[in-house]
């Protein structure tokens, strides 16, 4: 399954190259409802909150609202969520799931205490959270900041917290040369939970090749380039 992404920045739907340089920008945001309406799922990433340079909160509760009552998307939302509160109000926005990323480490280290109480709170059916990996290594806060573990090594441990992964791989986020068909499939071996796979994916066979291993495909610039149809 084909999942399309619309990455906020600056009130716009933006796509990076490995999240750094900005490769497009399109400034009719909820139009992109529409354009992805034959698709059933949808994420919605606040880059600002994530990087901590502003939020785009109006923009957001404006599309999970349009995109569920209008389209039906079944909705996933990420970028900058640490706390439980914020988490809940996206909830009742509209969004069935939220995407927790860089606030489950500290310090280099998995906040399991943290990841009880929010997913006591939250749910854990109601949370995914994201792995992004860049050369072998998990980065959090915007991909500037790299930790050591690898998402083999903490899978098994946040297990217990999480209805399923958002799984990117980074080197190829962006920039339309295809994804690591090999990586994923070392990481399907890991976990029984559902896997959103993401981060340079440009064709039908990806996805095709995706699905066999019971993983979706979380989409942004191949879409945006009219690559997949």
């Amino acid at each position: 399954m084909i999942i399309p992404c619309i990455d906020l920045q600056n009130g716009k739907a933006v796509q990076l190259v490995q999240g750094r340089r900005r490769a497009l920008a399109v400034e009719d945001v909820l139009g992109l409802l529409e354009r992805f309406q034959k698709y059933s799922q949808l994420h919605i990433i606040d880059l600002d909150a994530a990087l901590h340079t502003g939020r785009n909160n109006h923009l957001v509760r404006k599309l999970c609202r349009e995109a569920k009552h209008r389209f039906g998307f079944r909705i996933r939302v990420g970028g900058g969520i640490r706390t439980t509160s914020r988490a809940l109000n996206l909830l009742r926005t509209g969004a069935d799931q939220v995407i927790l990323g860089s606030a489950i480490f500290k310090n280099g280290k998995i906040r399991k205490q943290f990841l009880t109480n929010f997913a006591r709170k939250v749910g854990r059916q109601r949370i995914v959270i994201a792995l992004d990996t860049k050369k072998g290594r998990i980065v959090i806060s915007g991909w500037r900041q790299k930790l050591q573990a690898r998402p083999e090594e903490v899978i098994p441990q946040l297990e217990p917290y999480c209805a399923g992964f958002l799984c990117t791989y980074v080197d190829n986020e962006g920039t339309l040369r295809g994804t690591n068909l090999k990586w994923f499939r070392k990481l399907r071996h890991i976990t029984r939970k559902p896997i959103i796979a993401a981060g340079g994916i440009r064709s039908q066979k990806e996805v095709r090749a995706l699905e066999r291993i019971r993983m979706d495909a979380a989409v942004g610039m191949a879409l945006y380039r009219n690559r997949l149809g």
